[in-house]
């Protein structure tokens, strides 16, 4: 499944806040270093999606705000209802 991220940095919590359609607004807990950003964003979501962090790949925008990601490691249609469950 491919979805794109707006990328929210230095908040408290991670978290996925919202979504338009398979678009997700997540806020990570680091400063703005792209690296680390990253890396706590795959790290969150394959948590999030509930598989692991190697079936989490950012496929464009390393260095943006707005990244495409791809995951796998489980059916398309369990990955759709897990975002169905967001607001």
């Amino acid at each position: 499944m491919i979805v794109k991220v707006r990328v929210i940095p230095d908040c408290d919590e991670n978290e996925v806040i919202s979504r338009i359609g398979k678009v997700l607004r997540v806020r990570v807990c680091v400063s703005k270093n792209d690296n680390e950003i990253n890396h706590v964003l795959k790290s969150y979501l394959a948590e999030f999606f509930e598989v692991r962090e190697k079936y989490v790949n950012i496929i464009r925008g390393m260095r943006g705000k707005e990244k495409t990601i791809e995951i796998t490691g489980k059916p398309e249609t369990d990955l759709d209802d897990i975002i169905n469950t967001i607001p």
